[in-house]
């Protein structure tokens, strides 16, 4: 039976994207004096949206690092309860490591987050109808955290309007895990009875803490002995206070896209004999690299050409249909990003389809920049702050579902049996010997030393609390003489 969600005391981003909200924008703010942030955030939490409706014309978002939570002064300083990658950040140099930041995507090259910059202990998620909605928002939402002086800003972070597409000129937002317990996803699993075929109804414990996940079990989360406030929901079936119940964990990574990069080396190399370039063939490589066509339609039912019938499909799995790649490479993105029913140890099982499941993660992310697809801006002005991906996703668990997905799936080059073939859209390219491989009959077709087209420029890992708990750490006593 599905769980009843507590949408009153979840923050709105764990349950939609705001897509009627085309406007948006993200202000990285630092304590510079905990006594007055406290009462500031306190202020500015109660614009925040919640998780019931739909909002029409604006919504507002609060969530802090651990960095944040310390200076807050409200818990210990250990932060006990809160799993260690939060803790360390994701700048620790072993952290950094694991999710292949090094080279020109080490920290030390952020614009922030690293250790050259500012600290970022809050961020703001602003978003609304249109521009002059945003703007009237930002300007209300700025003086309620940044008058008293308690706060300061770091940066503020723009996106591009709301659309269908991303940077390189590809639909987005077509694979998401739907959360067990929404209206949404229970008239989705009552009229398909059950899953769809790529897992998509998650356990909701997966993305939202204090609700069992895909293990039957709840996630281990922040307990305080006594909040001394009584703000908090108490531990089931116990007496302590549950900090962590109805948030999540929001992981935040600036992404540069390199679109004339990407596109310059797909028309080099499949330029025709007679050195033109030859526009399909180069749209036919990059959907095999991405393992969707640019309208969004799958290699899995449209192998030879854009469907525009499928452009939002995604019901389907590979082990029956593809098992090969010889219709969606081995190493195309959406199969690293999402394997689907093709992960050991039963390739096309419900087993299978469960694994993966443990392993999903909600992307709320918006773009940047001026345009994206094939065609380069009309003049160098237009291209200024160049085009990425603001990549925000929701786990409730760093380690298992973001920070896995990123090393295990998407930067292995040995992934799905392949070698020296890391994800070749976004995966850094640290040892210059990145593979794409086309599987074909009789003859397969790679394509060797495939140049970088993400580059990390900056990132950090937040905790996104429920209400109750925002409202809290802006209002219990200060521990450890914190004042």
């Amino acid at each position: 039976m599905a769980p009843t969600l507590e949408l009153d005391d979840i923050q709105g981003l764990l349950v939609r994207g705001y897509s009627s909200l085309r406007a948006a924008c993200y202000l990285l703010l630092a304590v510079t004096d905990p006594p007055a942030a406290r009462p500031a955030l306190a202020r500015a939490a109660l614009r925040v949206t919640d998780g019931r409706t739909e909002p029409a014309e604006t919504a507002v978002n609060l969530a802090l690092t651990a960095d944040g939570l310390r200076r807050m002064g409200t818990l210990p300083p250990g932060l006990d309860g809160f799993p260690d990658e939060f803790v360390s950040g994701m700048t620790d140099p072993d952290r950094s490591r694991f999710l292949g930041d090094l080279g020109q995507d080490a920290p030390r090259h952020w614009r922030w987050g690293g250790p050259a910059t500012p600290p970022v202990h809050v961020l703001a998620l602003l978003y609304a109808r249109d521009e002059p909605g945003l703007q009237r928002l930002e300007a209300e939402l700025r003086q309620d955290l940044l008058a008293t002086g308690g706060l300061t800003e770091v940066l503020r972070l723009t996106t591009a309007e709301l659309g269908d597409r991303e940077p390189f000129g590809f639909r987005d937002g077509i694979s998401q895990p739907l959360i067990e317990g929404l209206a949404k996803t229970s008239r989705v699993a009552a009229a398909r009875d059950g899953a769809t075929a790529d897992g998509d109804v998650v356990k909701a414990g997966e993305f939202v803490l204090g609700y069992p996940n895909e293990y039957g079990l709840l996630t281990d989360r922040p307990l305080l002995p006594d909040d001394g406030t009584r703000l908090l929901p108490r531990e089931p079936g116990g007496t302590a206070a549950d900090l962590g119940r109805n948030g999540s964990y929001l992981v935040f990574r600036q992404l540069h896209q390199d679109v004339q990069g990407f596109w310059g080396y797909l028309d080099d190399v499949t330029r025709r004999p007679d050195g033109t370039s030859d526009p399909a063939a180069r749209e036919a490589l990059a959907a095999r690299m991405v393992g969707r066509w640019p309208g969004g339609a799958p290699l899995v039912h449209a192998p030879g050409q854009d469907d525009p019938g499928r452009a939002t499909d995604n019901d389907f799995g590979y082990f029956a249909t593809d098992p090969d790649g010889l219709r969606c490479p081995l190493g195309a993105h959406i199969r690293r990003a999402n394997p689907r029913d093709s992960l050991d140890p039963r390739p096309g099982s419900a087993e299978s389809v469960a694994i993966g499941r443990r392993h999903r993660i909600l992307r709320r992310g918006r773009s940047y920049g001026p345009r994206g697809g094939p065609e380069p801006p009309p003049t160098a002005a237009d291209d200024t702050q160049g085009n990425g991906l603001h990549f925000l996703c929701l786990n409730a668990n760093i380690s298992r579902q973001f920070e896995f997905i990123q090393h295990t799936w998407l930067n292995n080059p040995n992934f799905n049996g392949l070698h020296d073939a890391p994800d070749p859209l976004v995966a850094p390219r640290g040892n210059h010997h990145a593979t794409f491989t086309r599987q074909a009959r009789p003859v397969r077709t790679r394509h060797v030393g495939l140049p970088q087209f993400v580059f990390v420029q900056g990132g950090a890992y937040f905790f996104l609390p429920g209400l109750r708990a925002l409202r809290y750490l802006c209002t219990a006593a200060p521990k450890d003489g914190q004042r």
